[in-house]
């Protein structure tokens, strides 16, 4: 019985001085399969020096399909056709707010343009030179902003209009400084019956009327 614990107690200290087991050791990370481009990862299975990948995984990787036929597996991948695509930018109708804005603004320096031209004309109260050019580049400058407001397919057909209008006041601008500096004196009646002066109050009225409908109308008179 002696003999039986000396040989028990032997074994248990040769075991005690054995290094620790594999199972002690850190497991090691099974490697990853990833495809740029596409999220998600997969484990590679080694089996014999060779890397392994379950077909299923694949599938899900690839947002493909598994289909089998007979002897035969298929992963059939998505089509590009098949990807989410952004939805198209919707067609802006209509005027914008800010090009109405500038375009009446415009329509109402032209109009105190043309009255003050009109005004010295009837009244013989000449304006200078300095203050028309100064007209003009107001004009011009709030020109530029309804330009700069364009944002809309009816405010891209509506800005020529403007143009037009801007360049038909500017026209008789230059026509009553030609006469003034002619003659002393101009008959009140001279823009009474004048086409141009016409046109541009036509203008000016249609380019309201399309402003306050909210959509463009073609306008003979700013042509």
């Amino acid at each position: 019985m002696k003999k039986i614990l000396a040989v028990l107690a032997t074994i248990s200290a040769a075991l005690l001085m054995l290094p620790a087991s594999g199972d002690a050791q850190t497991p090691q990370k099974a490697p990853i399969f990833t495809i740029t481009g596409h999220p998600g990862e997969a484990q590679i299975l080694q089996i014999n020096g060779k890397s392994y990948v379950e077909i299923e995984a694949l599938a899900l990787l690839t947002q493909g399909t598994l289909s089998f036929k007979t002897n035969r597996t298929i992963l059939t991948l998505p089509s590009s056709g098949s990807e989410v695509q952004e939805p198209a930018p919707q067609v802006k109708v209509g005027f914008s707010t800010a090009f109405i804005q500038a375009g009446i603004e415009e329509m109402s320096l032209i109009r105190e343009w043309r009255i003050a031209i009109v005004n010295a004309v009837e009244n013989n109260t000449p304006v200078s030179e300095e203050w028309v050019a100064g007209r003009q580049r107001l004009a011009d400058k709030n020109l530029a902003l309804a330009s700069a407001a364009v944002s809309t397919d009816d405010d891209r057909s509506a800005y020529p209009l403007l143009t037009a209008e801007f360049n038909s006041m500017q026209k008789l601008s230059e026509a009553y400084l030609a006469m003034r500096k002619r003659a002393a004196f101009i008959s009140p009646d001279t823009f009474n019956n004048s086409s141009l002066e016409e046109q541009v109050l036509s203008c000016a009225r249609g380019f309201v009327a399309m402003a306050e409908s909210h959509e463009f109308q073609d306008q003979p008179a700013c042509r």
